[in-house]
Order: C-alpha cells, then structure tokens, then sequence
C-alpha cells in the first residue's frame, strides 16, 4: 500500500468517541469513531484495520440528524458528521488511552 492510500485511509476517521453509550459497547468489542460523511462502510473498516492493525469483522454507520445552531440574529446549521461503530474479530482490541 502506497503512503498515499495510508494517509487518505487516516483522514477518514476523525476521533475517537468516548461517552456512556461507547463505554456500554466497548464491553462487547465495539468502538464508535467520528468519521468523515462521504465514508463508506469498507472504507472505515480498510482505516480501522490499517491503523489499529486489527481485524473488523463489522461497521455500522450513522448520520446523526441536523440541529439548529444561533449565534445572535443568524441561524445555522450544525457542521455535518458520521459516527461509526465498529465490531472488531474475538481477541482483537484498540487501546483508546495508553498508559503514561
């Protein structure tokens, strides 16, 4: 893989998500990502495995619905975002805080 491919496979996923429902998933193997909208499903699943050098045995993905955002008199939308929770192979796992 050409370091072209790699570093178009990193800028797909964004980060991490870490709130109560991830920490629930992460109990069956299960991770959620903030991924870029045009993503597909093997897209983020060839950036999970080729970063995390796991194996991904699943990806379901997400779009959150638009919320209106104020800021004085204008009205806006909400930048747009994909989440992505991905189901990793028995044994495998991401360590989402390494130790110091």
């Amino acid at each position: 893989m050409s370091s072209g491919t790699k570093r178009a496979l990193a800028d797909i996923i964004r980060r991490p998500l870490i709130t109560e429902k991830a920490t629930r998933l992460l109990e069956a193997n299960k991770y959620l990502f903030e991924v870029v909208p045009t993503a597909n499903k093997i897209q983020i699943a060839q950036a999970i495995e080729e970063l995390f050098q796991v194996k991904v045995t699943k990806v379901n993905t997400f779009n959150p619905p638009d919320k209106q955002r104020r800021v004085g008199r204008s009205v806006g939308m909400r930048s747009r975002f994909k989440r992505a929770i991905v189901t990793l192979r028995e044994g495998d796992s991401i360590t989402l805080f390494p130790e110091v």
